[in-house]
């Protein structure tokens, strides 16, 4: 069994890195390929880039700075956002990303995952799902930014990422995002114990003890974060950083 990853995820607006609360107020906190180059230095397992807007304005990658961020990036690299046909995919990879994450485009773009998935490998293609509760408590997804609900539930959009062949799920969790307040361990635990396939938790991390308690307690196969990579201390000054080690 492979160790579990401790996966960096970085938001990018126009040229700048980002970070969000609940999927808003995007606040600008620097330069996205310099990140890059930190947490390479630093041996970072993985690292997921994600657009923001790309989807949610329908416009392409911005495939200069994903050529820039790919050339200082030392490990494993996704991006995510506006991939939307199976050319964008092509030219992402020739940039040297090594996994697509899809999102909107598993709505909007029916057959994109499977095409993806046939010509470059399961392994390629990550199926990105962003869930929120609704006032009744049950876990809705939401795609475009979390602007648009999927019209269908959880359990059943997952299970069409994974027919339709993605090789990996990223979870993410809207109410969660940039509060540093835990992982909801509920909706993870839900999701891992059904699939077969990789799932990577993201939102909510706030300390080492996150980490380690979404690894052991949500069965999952990486810990994604991004508030606590950027920020420290209580008043959130902006310093990337990355655990060393980790005990489970």
């Amino acid at each position: 069994m492979h160790r579990p990853r401790i996966i960096p995820c970085l938001l990018i607006s126009g040229n700048g890195l980002v970070k969000t609360k609940r999927f808003k107020d995007p606040t600008y906190i620097g330069d996205p390929v310099n990140a890059v180059r930190i947490f390479s230095d630093k041996e970072a397992d993985e690292i997921v880039v994600l657009d923001i807007d790309a989807s949610k304005n329908q416009t392409e990658p911005n495939y200069q700075l994903i050529e820039e961020i790919a050339g200082e990036a030392f490990m494993p690299l996704a991006y995510g956002g506006g991939v939307k046909n199976l050319s964008q995919v092509r030219k992402l990879i020739r940039l040297g990303i090594e996994k697509i994450v899809i999102n909107t485009a598993s709505i909007e773009s029916k057959g994109l995952i499977r095409e993806a998935a046939d010509i470059f490998g399961s392994q390629a293609i990550v199926g990105a799902v962003d869930i929120k509760k609704n006032i009744f408590g049950t876990y809705k997804v939401y795609v475009r930014s979390s602007t648009v609900e999927v019209k269908c539930s959880l359990d059943e959009h997952i299970d069409n990422l994974i027919s339709s062949g993605v090789g990996e799920i990223f979870l993410n969790n809207i109410d969660r995002d940039g509060m540093m307040n835990g992982y909801d361990l509920n909706p993870i635990l839900r999701t891992t114990s059904r699939v077969n396939v990789p799932v990577v938790a993201c939102g909510g991390a706030g300390s080492i003890d996150d980490l380690a308690s979404v690894i052991r307690e949500g069965r999952v196969s990486g810990a994604a974060a991004g508030s606590m990579f950027v920020f420290h201390g209580k008043h959130r000054a902006v310093l990337i950083n990355y655990p060393k080690d980790i005990q489970l």
